[in-house]
């Protein structure tokens, strides 16, 4: 609040008239104004349109006889006054289309007067006319610190004790950091909110909390279209192989989770290899690994038949995902989105230009992992270091991997692994990728099924057999995609 009321405060000494103030917290935004008038001594009014427009505290009475429930009325009143009162508008948005409106606001923005009015807009959303722009201010309220986020949570576990016969609300130190974490870029409000259904229902906060905080954290924030939240996050025991990039990635989760001040942040990393190896299941392993948010950006959502709205969405994207730091954002395919094409009329490379800035400048902790089955459509200016932190290449698992591959997947359809002879399987599926694997098995239960049979060896055998994999069908595409990566990529596993 103190940051607050310091900011209105330099805003209205720098004697600008017009000053916007975007946020859903009504409530504090008028709490903040009204501090700032008592300190100074000014007078204040608020405008809505049911109750038109009031004085609060002291100062000169309004004239009854107005219809001061009329915008245009109430803005004309207001341009007629010399003395310096603050006056508050709040949801004026829908009313911006009017001509007359937008010159009455100009006139008073303009007005050179030392006792001219100030007027304050106040809404969830606003956008101006272009010849109100450059003679309004933006006044954003600033988010809750992690001590408030933490100061709310105490209090709503305070109020949840007195509620149940002075029972304490159980969780731990760990669990707690991570809420915090997982609130900041939302407002006090909807931080308490957040918090009290968490506690409400058991007295309790724990790590299967997180995912149901993070998915209500995204509905507050309206995020619906071309981002959306994974519900369902993969451990990394469910991927087989890639074990350096697995070291590469806790070598890091604690710079990226408690960053240091003056330290750096793990950014994000770009995985290549070929198709059906796990890379979109190694990128929804990153976020249940560091145990964050993960959101996924569909490129074929973002694109709008009108000149900039393709752009625009990806602003919108990458700004809601900034909101949800600390997360994970997710790009698949990302050489799909981000290919030449001579009918977009530029499109393709805007959108370039806009995600590569964000890589650049971006300060919030969002770790990109982008997928690429053909990396080599890819713009180089995108794949350097310092935009992303590394290129991993996945590549075909070997023998080892597979075994690892086949364990997994017998075991998540619950079938007794030890009664399979994984060497035997893994030598026999030499050159599958890990999907073709998992539909091996798949197809092995099935057939099972049919001849109402236990899964045996031959079934997966004769399910392998059946299967002609991708590296033979397309061998050439697929090895020159690895002899590409040979010096150019670090293994993943």
């Amino acid at each position: 609040m103190k940051n607050d009321i310091h900011d209105l405060g330099l805003v209205l000494d720098s004697r600008v008239r017009l000053v916007v103030i975007q946020s859903w917290e009504e409530l504090r935004v008028l709490e903040a104004i009204g501090t700032l008038a008592v300190k100074r001594g000014l007078t204040w009014y608020t405008w809505n349109q049911v109750e038109g427009l009031r004085r609060l505290g002291f100062g000169s009475a309004l004239e009854e006889a107005d219809d001061l429930t009329d915008p245009e009325v109430a803005l004309e009143h207001i341009r007629q006054q010399r003395e310096p009162a603050l006056y508050v508008f709040c949801d004026l948005h829908p009313f911006l289309q009017s001509s007359r409106l937008i010159r009455l606001l100009k006139m008073i923005a303009m007005d050179p007067a030392d006792a001219a009015p100030t007027l304050l807009l106040v809404s969830h959303e606003l956008t101006l006319a272009p010849e109100l722009r450059r003679l309004a201010a933006h006044i954003s309220l600033s988010m809750p610190s992690d001590e408030q986020l933490a100061s709310i949570i105490r209090d709503e576990a305070a109020r949840w004790t007195e509620r149940n016969q002075g029972r304490r609300v159980r969780t731990d130190n760990r669990t707690l950091q991570q809420v915090v974490r997982n609130l900041r870029g939302v407002t006090l409000g909807e931080a308490r909110l957040l918090a009290r259904k968490l506690i409400v229902d058991d007295g309790a906060i724990t790590q299967e909390d997180l995912p149901v905080l993070n998915r209500a954290k995204f509905s507050l924030l309206d995020m619906q279209g071309v981002l959306s939240f994974e519900q369902d996050a993969a451990r990394f025991a469910d991927v087989g192989g890639l074990a350096q990039f697995k070291r590469w990635l806790g070598d890091r989760q604690a710079a990226f989770q408690q960053p240091q001040a003056n330290g750096d942040s793990p950014k994000g990393v770009l995985l290549a290899g070929v198709q059906g190896s796990g890379k979109s299941l190694a990128a929804r392993a990153v976020a249940g690994l560091w145990g964050l948010p993960l959101l996924r950006l569909d490129f074929g959502a973002l694109y709008n038949k009108y000149i900039g709205e393709t752009e625009k969405n990806l602003r919108d994207a990458l700004a809601m995902a900034d909101a949800m730091e600390p997360c994970v954002l997710w790009i698949d395919e990302i050489e799909k989105g981000l290919g030449e094409d001579s009918a977009d009329q530029g499109v393709s490379r805007r959108i370039l230009g806009t995600l590569l800035t964000w890589m650049a400048e971006r300060r919030s902790r969002v770790f990109l992992v982008a997928t690429a089955n053909n990396v080599m459509q890819l713009p180089p200016e995108l794949i350097r270091k310092g935009r992303l932190d590394e290129l991993f290449f996945v590549d075909l698992p070997d023998a080892r991997v597979r075994e690892d591959i086949f364990r997994i997947h017998l075991g998540s359809r619950e079938l007794v692994v030890e009664r399979f002879d994984l060497p035997l399987l893994a030598e026999a599926s030499a050159g599958f990728a890990g999907a073709e694997i998992e539909q091996a098995v798949v197809s092995a239960v099935y057939c099972a099924a049919a001849r109402q049979e236990e899964v045996e060896n031959a079934h997966l055998l004769d399910a392998l057999n059946e299967t002609s994999p991708l590296s033979v069908v397309m061998a050439e595409r697929i090895q020159a995609l690895r002899d590409w990566a040979r010096d150019r990529a670090v293994m993943a596993d």
